[in-house]
C-alpha cells in the first residue's frame, strides 16, 4: 500500500510516499523554514503556515513527476493532526482532507510524538514491546513507557520548558541563531575548557522521572550578563559556555533514562525527536550499550519528516473509515492517542 505522509506541524514541510507492504520509500522532501525564523529568534506560527500553503503543493507536484507516478496511484494519506501550532495543522490537515476526498482514499490522523516514538522500528527488526523511549524535541521531554502500537504511558517529563527550547534559548542568548540544538553542539565541539563554567543540573536527583531545563537557562541567562558586564564574551567563552551548557543538559536527560529503565526493568530504550541527532546524547547512551539495547532513528529522520507520519500511518491503516473531518488538535496527550 502507498501511503503519503505530510508533516506540517512547526516550521518543516515534509512529504513522504511509503509502501507500507514492502518496506519502501518511493519518496521523501523536506522543506526548512529555519533561515526565515533565524530573523526573529524562533518560529513566527502566522508565517510558518503561510509557508506551509506555499510549499506542500509544488513539493508533492515535484516528487510525482520526479518518480513518474500519477496522484491516482497514492491509496491512503497521513498526516500530522497534533501536537503543534495550529496555524501549521490546519493547513496540512486541510490540505490531507482535500486531496483525500479527490482520489476517495482513507486519511488517517496521527500523533506527531507517536510518529518519533515508533520510527525507530522503520529501520530495527529486533526492537519488540515493551520498551522505554526517550522522546526529546523542541516542544517535548518526556520518558514513556510504551507496551504496545498504541499503548503509551508517560512516566516522566519536563515541569517546565523542553529540552529543545531550552537550547534553543541558550542558543538566542549566546547569538548563535536558530535552531539553536545544532549551534549549540557545534560550539561545544570547539570549546577548550579554559573558563570551567558549572551549570546546575536540575531535578537530576529527585525521586521522580521528570525534567527542569528552567533553571539552566537560568543560571546560563546570569552568566552571560556578567561577562557581559565585564566585556568578556569571547568566542572562546561562548563555546565554553555552549559546551557546559550541553553536558548540564544531556547528563539530566541520560540519568534519568536509566534510571527509567531500571524502574521499568526494561532492557530496550529508543531515543527520539529532534533532540536526538545530537550525536554527545548518543555517545553518552552508547556508554551504556552493555546494560541496555539501545534504538534511534537515522540522523536525518530524527527531526520533523514526512516518512515518519507515512510509516506511523500505515501502523493504523486498518479498519479506517472516512468522515472528512477538519479538526486539529495542538495540544493532545500521548496517553490519549
Amino acid at each position: 500500500m502507498k501511503i503519503l505522509g505530510i508533516e506540517t506541524s512547526c516550521d518543516e514541510t515534509g512529504i513522504a510516499l511509503y509502501d507500507g507492504k514492502a518496506n519502501q520509500v518511493i519518496f521523501e522532501a523536506l522543506y526548512s523554514q529555519a533561515e526565515e525564523h533565524d530573523l526573529y529568534g524562533g518560529v513566527v506560527p502566522e508565517l510558518a503556515a503561510r509557508d506551509h500553503i506555499n510549499r506542500l503543493l509544488p513539493l508533492l507536484k515535484n516528487k510525482m513527476e520526479e518518480s513518474s507516478l500519477s496522484l491516482k496511484e497514492i491509496e491512503a494519506i497521513a498526516f500530522t493532526n497534533g501536537p503543534g501550532l495550529r496555524g501549521p495543522l490546519m493547513v496540512g490537515a486541510g490540505f490531507a482532507n482535500s486531496l483525500s476526498f479527490a482520489l476517495d482514499i482513507p486519511v488517517i490522523p496521527v500523533h506527531h510524538m507517536e510518529a518519533h516514538l515508533i520510527m525507530a522500528k522503520f529501520d530495527t527488526d529486533d526492537l519488540t514491546y515493551p520498551f522505554i523511549s526517550l522522546l526529546v524535541s523542541g516542544g517535548h521531554t518526556l520518558i514513556v513507557k510504551v507496551s504496545s502500537s498504541d499503548k503509551y504511558k508517560v512516566i516522566g517529563q519536563t515541569k517546565d520548558d523542553a529540552v529543545g527550547e531550552a537550547f534553543d534559548k541558550t542558543a538566542k542568548l549566546l547569538k548563535l541563531g536558530y535552531p539553536g540544538g545544532p549551534e549549540i553542539e557545534r560550539r561545544a565541539l570547539l570549546s577548550e575548557g579554559k573558563h570551567h563554567f558549572s551549570f546546575p543540573r536540575p531535578m537530576i536527583d529527585s525521586k521522580d522521572l521528570n525534567f527542569s531545563f528552567s533553571g539552566l537557562k537560568t543560571s546560563v541567562l546570569y552568566k552571560v550578563k556578567d561577562l557581559l558586564k565585564k566585556e568578556d564574551l569571547t568566542d572562546d567563552t561562548v563555546n565554553d559556555i555552549a559546551f557546559e551548557f550541553q553536558n548540564a543538559a544531556i547528563d539530566c536527560l541520560v540519568k534519568k533514562a536509566l534510571k527509567a529503565c531500571k524502574i521499568e526493568r526494561s532492557q530496550s530504550l529508543v531515543l527520539s525527536g529532534g533532540v536526538a541527532a545530537n550525536k554527545y546524547l548518543r555517545n553518552q547512551l552508547e556508554k551504556y550499550k552493555g546494560a541496555i539495547n539501545l534504538y534511534y532513528p537515522d540522523q536525518k529522520h530524527c527531526t520533523d519528516n514526512g516518512l515518519m507520519i507515512a510509516f506511523a500511518g500505515f501502523q493504523k491503516i486498518k479498519d479506517r473509515s472516512n468522515d472528512f473531518t477538519i479538526e486539529v488538535k495542538p495540544r493532545w496527550s500521548l496517553e490519549n492517542v
